[in-house]
């Protein structure tokens, strides 16, 4: 969330910023106007505050000089001021409240070296690794390759649930755990993060905490339940709120954590995108690591972070390129985002397997998670970080369509295959 005094400091940066992510701009007349009225109740609370101090001077000075009557009297008007300070007590608060529900629904301000646009079409491509193969046969896709080699199974998971699920069989679903343990194994023995385990199911203030609420309730599942829980949709909901409310020391930071979890998402608005196969599904899994950064340090561990997801795909050797995203293409929360495109040979083109974010202090602020320096330094809110290290389905999707042979069976990448009990192909 952005910091109040932030936007009334800086309103036309603001606006500016808004208007680059396409965002309307009207909310912030409205901030105006609250803002406006929060800073004449606050000049009417002082000026009485004022008063009721100056009248509490005379009514000592009457009891002193025995005029007992004009004491009472200035007592009543004493008590009164009070009523009135209570009720414009009562404004500021209503108007306040009204002010952070307000900027609980703005995005991020995006840092001054994100490109603007107004859609993808303005991200711009920092790096490739790696050349596509060339087939000297035509390749298939994901859904036809793992068919044919019955390791997947759209048809009965639609049956047993409803579409956008899959089953994986045999060969295909130890594929699957198997990257899940080779991304955890390299983040935790190479990279130096702290491999976590976190609850798949959130109530609503850690979904605000990292802003799916209030803007992506309709993208949850909600649990029919009075305690108002929802399924996560990915594992940066709960890992990166695991220090909420906390003040931590700047010695510790930063944290990194990278956690396992399956993730659920019902993507109200976006039916009919990329329904066939495993590319969008209401249930995938995800390797996701998160950083808890001192904010003057936050830009490298952005980088570094990518970097690690990007080691993933070097060591299955996948081609990829990274591009950083557009004003208009960046996620609410971020101020920065990289995403990290594998190469699908089926489609000829990249796709998007990772988002690697810099939040700054906008999670941080709704989470109310701070640190402090030595010496006694005031608080200071943390920076947060989060990227997909990987998209599992994803990585099974690429592995299938660019480790795939002419006679339709699959290759295992070398570096998995003691992971797969020295599995060399898929069958």
């Amino acid at each position: 969330m952005l910091d109040l005094h932030f936007v009334r400091e800086n309103l036309d940066a603001v606006k500016a910023a808004l208007q680059n992510r396409n965002f309307p701009i009207d909310s912030l007349e409205k901030f105006v106007q609250l803002d406006t009225t929060r800073r004449r109740v606050i000049g009417e609370s002082d000026a009485i505050n004022q008063q009721r101090n100056h009248s509490s001077k005379e009514i000592g000075a009457l009891v002193q000089t025995g005029k007992k009557d004009e004491a009472d009297a200035k007592k009543a008007e004493v008590a009164d001021l009070k009523d009135k300070q209570n009720e414009l007590e009562h404004q500021r608060k209503k108007v306040e409240a009204e002010m952070n529900d307000l900027l609980s629904h703005l995005p991020n301000v995006p840092q001054t070296n994100v490109p603007v646009g107004a859609d993808e079409s303005a991200n711009s491509e920092v790096r490739r690794w790696g050349t596509p193969k060339e087939f000297d046969f035509e390749p298939k896709d994901h859904v036809d390759l793992g068919e044919a080699l019955g390791i997947l199974d759209l048809e009965r998971a639609t049956k047993i649930t409803g579409s956008r699920f899959a089953i994986l069989n045999g060969a295909g679903a130890r594929l699957e755990r198997a990257l899940v343990n080779f991304m955890l194994d390299i983040h935790t023995t190479e990279h130096g993060y702290t491999e976590t385990l976190p609850p798949f199911i959130v109530n609503r203030k850690t979904l605000f905490g990292t802003n799916q609420l209030p803007k992506f309730e309709d993208d949850l599942f909600h649990l029919k339940d009075e305690r108002g829980l929802a399924l996560i949709p990915t594992a940066e909901v709960p890992v990166t709120n695991y220090h909420a409310d906390e003040i931590l020391d700047a010695k510790d930071l930063p944290k990194c954590f990278a956690a396992y979890s399956p993730c659920f998402r019902s993507e109200a608005g976006s039916y009919g995108k990329d329904t066939r196969g495993l590319i969008r599904q209401h249930q995938f899994e995800k390797v996701e690591l998160v950083k808890l950064s001192l904010p003057e340090n936050s830009n490298d561990e952005h980088e570094k972070l990518t970097e690690n997801a990007e080691r993933i795909l070097q060591l299955l050797g996948l081609p990829y390129r990274t591009v950083v995203l557009s004003t208009g293409d960046m996620g609410f929360g971020a101020a920065k985002t990289y995403d990290i495109e594998v190469w699908l040979p089926s489609q000829n083109t990249f796709r998007e397997i990772s988002s690697c974010s810099n939040c700054e202090d906008f999670q941080a602020r709704r989470m109310n998670l701070r640190f402090r320096r030595a010496g006694g330094a005031k608080l200071e809110f943390v920076h947060t970080l989060n990227g997909s290290g990987l998209a599992v389905g994803r990585t099974w999707i690429a592995i299938l369509e660019n480790y795939q042979q002419a006679d339709g069976s699959i290759q295992i990448p070398e570096i998995l295959q003691s992971y797969m009990n020295g599995l060399e192909k898929i069958g």
